[in-house]
């Protein structure tokens, strides 16, 4: 079996969620992704090696990169996640972007992180929102979509009901329950399985 996906014009992480798309659907077979920067053929090549399968990259231009991926008999003992790796995982935004620097970019961020969280399985099981996290539950929130999909596959999505009030945003709420700091701690309080977003 042979298949091409073209991931060119994609914004990361694009190139490598459709990459593992397709490897998942495949007993065993190559697959060529084609990108159009460094950037992604990087991170295609990094996934092909995290999942243990040989892979070749052509430089067909600047601007053109072909990894070709080889899944083979020797795939069957890929680790895969199984659900337990993410049981009770929680993931709490503390602030409408990710990372400190640049405002516009931990934007895109954030949007990108979210969006990764709708494609790749198994999904966490519960999303916490506090302090400008809100601000993604809330109208206006450019990831109400993504928020919406993963509580429709099961994902407890919580809005910190205090920090809702501190910025008048209850009624502005559009995905997900309002809780309160018991709850949140209670989410929290298991370092093993919480990643905290700020």
């Amino acid at each position: 079996m042979k298949i091409k996906v073209d991931a060119r014009g994609e914004a990361c992480p694009k190139p490598v969620i459709m990459t593992k798309k397709e490897l998942d659907k495949m007993e065993e077979g190559i697959l060529t992704t084609i990108v159009d920067n460094e950037i992604a053929k990087d991170n295609v090549s990094k996934l092909a090696n995290s999942l243990g399968l040989e892979y070749e990259v052509d430089e067909i231009s600047d601007k053109e990169f072909h990894i070709t991926i080889t899944k083979g008999e020797g795939a069957a003992n890929i680790k895969e996640s199984t659900s337990d790796d993410f049981k009770d995982l929680t993931i709490a935004f503390a602030s409408d972007t990710m990372g400190k620097g640049s405002e516009e970019l931990g934007k895109i961020l954030i949007k990108s992180f979210i969006y990764t969280l709708t494609e790749a399985t198994p999904y966490p099981s519960t999303l916490l929102f506090y302090n400008g996290g809100i601000n993604l539950t809330c109208e206006g929130s450019e990831v109400l979509e993504d928020l919406k999909k993963l509580e429709e596959e099961g994902v407890e999505i919580i809005s910190c009901g205090t920090c809702l009030d501190f910025f008048n945003k209850k009624d502005k709420l559009q995905v997900g329950e309002i809780s309160n700091m018991y709850t949140i701690y209670e989410k929290l309080k298991n370092p093993k399985n919480t990643i905290t977003i700020s």
